[in-house]
């Protein structure tokens, strides 16, 4: 969380009693609260879990193999020309 972004969201959780002293040892150590320290650890997690699952890879080669297969789609797409007329006409009418 930026430092001066407003709290205004409240996460409730239960823990077993072991969980908790070892948040607690683990933020004491990382001189942190709790709460500072279940949030940074939560949300660097999140991030790198999103990373691994919304974005994708390719090594050099496998790109150019990618954007060749794009550029070399010679056969006719008839039912996603549809589609795009379709959404095209929806956009203009919002």
């Amino acid at each position: 969380m930026l430092a001066s972004a407003q709290a205004h969201e409240r996460i409730d959780l239960r823990t077993s009693p072991e969980i908790k002293e070892l948040i607690v040892r683990a933020a004491t150590a990382a001189g942190m609260s709790v709460s500072a320290f279940l949030l940074a650890t939560a949300q660097e997690r999140a991030r790198q879990i999103l990373a691994e699952t919304e974005m994708i890879a390719l090594s050099s080669r496998d790109w150019n193999a990618f954007a060749k297969a794009l550029d070399n789609t010679d056969k006719p797409r008839p039912r996603l020309s549809a589609a795009m007329k379709r959404h095209r006409e929806w956009q203009e009418k919002r």
